[in-house]
């Protein structure tokens, strides 16, 4: 098993439309079991999923002892997809997580997950606080989706500083820039500037996932997007091969 944490410091980054388009690769294309684990309270990868919030509010529950995360977890309409959904009472998690003073509760519940899952993405919310610290304790490789921008390039460096401080044999990062438009001098500027980082350009196709609340690979397959998330994928899974 492989745990790949989708995260940002900044909202607005597709930071979750990347995370439930990855995950979809993952069961779609590589065909392994897949758990898409929503860790920010707004639900978005369920919404995108086209999965409606339960109304108990029991998300939080997760990382109480002796809680099963299985029989919370819901499947999706695509095959070897799952997902761990989100809801309003994690949005104090990080303090909850500070109080259990368990520093790898989050990297032993997807432990416990291997059993059941080749694949766990985290949809991580945009904070630095124990929870943020628990995902990069339990990652093996940590996406962060950078628009091209300034602002954006501070807050990776918040990212890394973040990761590093996670201790010893902390996981990799991978950046990807993320709603680039080449027809923008400071987006070609930005691409220029790294060449070697994957890129997502800003696609009509994605905003659709949102409308369609499906990944885009499930309703446009041969949409530049599509193609453009596939090829990260694949990225992803040869950095997991190296490791």
């Amino acid at each position: 098993m492989a745990s790949i944490a989708v995260y940002s410091v900044k909202g607005g980054v597709g930071k979750t439309t990347l995370a439930v388009n990855l995950a979809w690769c993952a069961a779609s294309i590589s065909r392994r079991k897949t758990l898409l684990w929503d860790l920010d309270a707004a639900n978005g990868s369920g919404f995108l999923l086209g999965i409606d919030p339960k109304k108990k509010r029991s998300a939080d529950s997760v990382f109480a002892d002796g809680v099963d995360p299985l029989k919370l977890i819901q499947p999706t309409g695509h095959a070897n997809l799952d997902l761990l959904p989100a809801d309003e009472s994690i949005r104090t998690l990080g303090r909850q997580l500070d109080r259990l003073g368990k520093k790898k509760r989050l990297a032993k519940l997807a432990e416990a997950l291997a059993r059941n899952y080749d694949r766990i993405i985290f949809d991580c919310p945009p904070v630095l606080n124990e929870l943020s610290g628990q995902v990069m304790r339990a990652a093996d490789l940590v996406i962060v989706p950078l628009p091209p921008s300034p602002l954006s390039a501070r807050a990776f460096d918040v990212v890394v500083e973040e990761v590093r401080g996670s201790g010893k044999g902390h996981p990799p990062i991978l950046p990807v820039l993320s709603m680039i438009d080449l027809r923008r001098t400071l987006h070609r500027e930005a691409r220029e500037a790294n060449p070697k980082w994957p890129a997502i350009p800003l696609a009509s196709a994605i905003e659709q996932c949102a409308v369609e609340r499906k990944p885009v690979g499930a309703f446009a397959p041969r949409a530049p997007a599509a193609r453009a998330i596939a090829q990260l994928w694949t990225a992803i899974e040869r950095k997991l091969a190296a490791r």
